[in-house]
């Protein structure tokens, strides 16, 4: 069975019937050709790698279906960027060389960025603390959390 649907993504309209068991990810990666968003622990919703924002708030799209975010604004990390300009979360993790394989990157970026949203002023333990839901194999962390925390600097 399929519903015609209608989601924005990173300020475009994308219509599409869809079957209805289609996964937010599988619509970004699919249909919208967004292939920033990743999966990387099949679908269980613990890795973070799948992270977008809908309507501003942080979620993982492998454990939403695509027919929930009918008529819904989606950010993935592309959206991040304004007019090509990275934003100075990304250019703090840039600079901090906050990543190695950058599967996980897109995730913890989104993640971060609402974190930063709401906590302007974080101490490492806020920010390891809002890292709980991405899983990076390669980095010990240190590097995002500084990444983040400078961001965060940035940003005032």
């Amino acid at each position: 069975m399929n519903k015609t649907i209608s989601i924005t993504i990173n300020g475009e309209l994308y219509q599409q019937s869809v079957p209805i068991r289609m996964l937010l990810v599988d619509f970004i990666r699919d249909v919208a050709g967004l292939t920033g968003t990743h999966v990387a622990c099949t679908f269980e919703g613990v890795c973070g790698a799948c992270t977008v924002h809908l309507d501003g708030e942080a979620v993982k799209s492998c454990l939403m279906l695509a027919v929930q975010a009918d008529g819904h604004r989606i950010t993935t990390v592309e959206g991040l960027a304004v007019d090509g300009e990275l934003s100075v979360l990304q250019k703090a993790f840039n600079d901090h060389h906050a990543l190695q394989c950058g599967f996980c990157t897109s995730g913890i970026l989104m993640n971060a960025a609402e974190f930063l949203k709401m906590n302007a002023r974080p101490t490492e333990a806020e920010i390891r603390s809002a890292l709980v839901g991405n899983l990076c194999r390669c980095t010990g962390y240190a590097h995002i959390v500084d990444a983040i925390k400078d961001a965060a600097g940035r940003a005032r």
